[in-house]
């Protein structure tokens, strides 16, 4: 949601269809042996003394005014909604990205707890409707598209949290770690990670009746905006055709509010050169606008992890996802792992297909993910030492394994739990499905 780019649209030099696609295919891919893995961790920022409360907007200020302060190796991003997001540098390994983000973790709390304010790891905050923090052309123009499909978006500006797990390309042959590998593989292993790590099953403190509400939010976005793809041809291909088909967010201005298009696909703005011929710039923005569950920026970015309950909850789908996709042997392992639940995708682009619905409306207590999840997390611990894992990790991923992954629970069941403990309320069913 932070993405960005410079807000100066010059120099005004155009770009044709064609050029267009040759740009997308070489920068959004760029392939190599897997060395680097990255993590953007978003969190909700909430009152210590009474997490029901919403944080003041005077107070989310004066605490990022402070934060800005911190030495952080990490980048620190806020989003729409006033959550924080930190966005750690590529790391040659698993244990350097968890050591520089945990660091910058331990920094941020220590700041906000003198305010007396901390971070909540929630897919979707689960007391307070969407309130915008930030102000400016970018989330206008976003929030005047968005609201076009409906309150979807702006749930998911101002609400939602995420792991979101960047992994190298791969490289440019076939085999397990291959490019053509690795895009299939986390269109397919990404909803078993929707339904082991689901986390958000509340809404204005009711249940949803969805285990990740953040997750049906994007589906409910649309697949222009919040989908992938297909998966039946060359990801280049297939990546600079939605590219180039899926509709512009917004126009930027030099001054003054965005002009919000209606139905322009970004191919026919290179075609109609209006209301000024798109440029450079103007693609690489466009691309920010896309929130597809698998994105291709030189590297893939994991898009579907709710975010995490915990100080380190994010380190589990972190350890577990890197140890699927970069050891080579855990690699083919999942590859043969998810293959069966190909088929109940329909060939239908994730997330908009079924497969990608249970998951987000029943996470493991759908049998097929539950086995699947148990037989990918074991092959994930095995791998994890491979990967240079500290014991502590290989730890903390088999306890989450055997409290949640085993009896076909997550996270969002925890929740779920304490609600009905306090209010006497079952877990509710969404009138939307």
């Amino acid at each position: 949601m932070s993405d960005s780019t410079s807000d100066c649209t010059k120099p005004y030099t155009a770009v044709t269809e064609a050029e267009v696609e040759a740009l997308v295919r070489g920068i959004c891919f760029k392939t190599g042996p897997p060395r680097r893995l990255g993590v953007e961790v978003e969190w909700i920022v909430q009152e210590l003394r009474a997490p029901r409360l919403p944080v003041t907007t005077r107070r989310l200020e004066a605490a990022y005014a402070a934060l800005r302060a911190v030495p952080l190796r990490s980048a620190l991003t806020i989003e729409p909604g006033g959550q924080l997001e930190l966005s750690s540098p590529p790391a040659a390994s698993l244990m350097e990205c968890i050591g520089t983000v945990s660091a910058d973790l331990d920094a941020v709390r220590a700041v906000l707890a003198r305010d007396d304010l901390g971070l909540v790891g929630v897919g979707q905050d689960p007391w307070h409707p969407p309130r915008r923090f930030l102000r400016d052309p970018r989330y206008d123009a976003m929030e005047t598209c968005l609201d076009r499909t409906g309150p979807a978006g702006r749930a998911m500006m101002c609400t939602s949290a995420s792991v979101q797990v960047c992994l190298d390309a791969g490289h440019e042959e076939p085999g397990p770690l291959g490019l053509g590998r690795r895009w299939w593989l986390a269109h397919q292993l990404g909803p078993v990670l929707v339904a082991a790590f689901a986390n958000s099953p509340l809404a204005a403190a009711e249940p949803t009746g969805w285990l990740s509400t953040r997750q049906l939010l994007w589906m409910e976005i649309g697949p222009d905006r919040a989908g992938a793809p297909p998966l039946d041809m060359d990801p280049r291909t297939a990546w600079a055709g939605h590219v180039l088909d899926a509709p512009v967010m917004c126009v930027r201005q030099d001054s003054g509010p965005w002009d919000v298009p209606e139905g322009l696909t970004f191919r026919e703005w290179t075609r109609s050169r209006t209301p000024r011929p798109p440029t450079r710039e103007d693609l690489d923005y466009h691309i920010t606008t896309l929130f597809p569950p698998v994105r291709p920026r030189g590297h893939l970015e994991l898009r579907m992890i709710d975010a995490q309950p915990g100080d380190d909850g994010w380190i589990v789908p972190l350890a577990v996802t890197a140890a699927l996709f970069d050891d080579p042997e855990a690699a083919e392992t999942a590859y043969r792992i998810v293959k069966p639940l190909a088929e109940r995708g329909l060939s239908l682009p994730a997330p908009h297909n079924p497969l990608w619905l249970d998951a987000a409306r029943q996470g493991l207590g759908d049998p097929e993910l539950h086995e699947t999840a148990v037989a990918c997390f074991a092959t994930a611990l095995d791998a994890l030492p491979r990967l240079g894992a500290t014991t502590e990790v290989t730890d903390a991923v088999r306890g989450y394994r055997d409290r949640y992954v085993v009896p076909g629970r997550c996270p969002a069941d925890d929740l779920l739990d304490h609600l009905r403990a306090t209010d006497g309320r079952a877990h509710g069913k969404d009138s939307r499905t």
